[in-house]
């Protein structure tokens, strides 16, 4: 790990921050509201004996999202062509973008914005990149292009830390019996999103970005972060 320096100040990180629609792994919801604990961890001297049982064959649905500081595009459900929710995977991703993603940026003020995402590897297939390459051009932040976004970084996303765990946190508050049903409570709890939360989150999402370029201390693998008043690029 190389240690980088972030060098820009908060008003250059407010203007990139609007004209940035952030997208992030795609999220599981169970219809028995169990939670993927594969990244928790439980730490004692001792060993601790701990059981964590899982569903061996959970109801769920797979849901993607993007935001920015002018809305959410979305949710998408991953469907098969019967209908059936499933898993995404390198093609369901790409339809996923043809058909759906880039339609909805299409209907909103938003063909200038820079876009961000993961680096899963359906993400990031050489296929699904030149796809993205041929809306977003060099305004793309991904693995394998020249804007690289730390990984493993869910503090520096929105969905990962404010859009995931707040929809989560209301759509089983009555107990959704059906897939169906707990499809409807997502785009409820989505469509309920005011402005002005959204804009809570970028300012939030900005102090976080100050609060990196503040401390000197930004690890990841390249040289440094550097931004200007349109771009945050790795060099």
């Amino acid at each position: 790990m190389i240690t980088k320096t972030l060098e820009c100040n908060k008003s250059t990180l407010t203007v990139f921050t609007k004209d940035l629609l952030t997208s992030d792994d795609e999220a599981h919801f169970w219809l028995n509201g169990y939670v993927n604990k594969q990244n928790c961890r439980i730490w004692s001297e001792a060993n601790p004996q701990v059981y964590v049982e899982t569903p061996l064959h959970p109801e769920q649905l797979t849901v993607w999202c993007a935001l920015w500081a002018g809305g959410i595009i979305g949710p998408y459900f991953f469907k098969n062509d019967e209908g059936r929710n499933v898993t995404v995977n390198g093609d369901r991703y790409r339809v996923m973008i043809t058909n759906f993603f880039i339609p909805e940026l299409n209907n909103q003020d938003a063909q200038e914005l820079w876009f961000q995402q993961d680096g899963a590897t359906c993400h990031t297939a050489r296929a699904t990149i030149d796809l993205l390459k041929d809306t977003f051009g060099d305004r793309l932040i991904s693995r394998f292009v020249p804007v690289n976004w730390p990984p493993r970084s869910c503090d520096l996303t929105p969905l990962d830390y404010f859009l995931w765990g707040y929809v989560m946190s209301l759509v089983y508050a009555h107990k959704p019996q059906t897939l169906d049903h707990l499809e409807d409570n997502i785009r409820r709890v989505i469509a309920d999103i005011r402005p002005q939360m959204l804009e809570k989150v970028i300012e939030n999402w900005t102090s976080r970005l100050d609060y990196i370029r503040a401390s000197r201390d930004f690890m990841c693998q390249k040289s440094y972060l550097k931004c200007n008043a349109t771009r945050l690029p790795f060099e």
